[in-house]
């Protein structure tokens, strides 16, 4: 296969080994957008989707540049992983004495 796609690998030429994670984060959210932009660099649009964030919640941000939108993804917490923390932290018995106390 040519083209920019064919660097990817797989099945069809996108995703390479990556590609059954892929379908399956593509079944719980959306179709994955392009990982790269037209001069290879990774496009926010691609890690705002692997994170599980709605399409736009970062990127569609008014004056917000790749860069920037790059960094507050970087620096974000994955909703996955703070709602398990959450369950974590939370007392499993709230009305326990040893847990309810302070």
């Amino acid at each position: 296969m040519d083209g920019p796609e064919s660097a990817y690998g797989g099945s069809n030429g996108r995703w390479g080994p990556y590609a059954a994670a892929i379908t399956r984060w593509e079944t719980l959210t959306r179709p994955a957008p392009p990982p790269t932009d037209e001069a290879g660099r990774l496009r926010a649009e691609f890690v705002e989707w692997m994170q599980g964030l709605p399409a736009g919640w970062v990127t569609a941000t008014p004056g917000l540049g790749r860069p920037a939108q790059l960094t507050a993804l970087g620096n974000g917490v994955i909703p996955q992983q703070a709602v398990h923390a959450m369950q974590l932290l939370h007392p499993p018995f709230p009305r326990c004495p040893p847990c309810a106390g302070s």
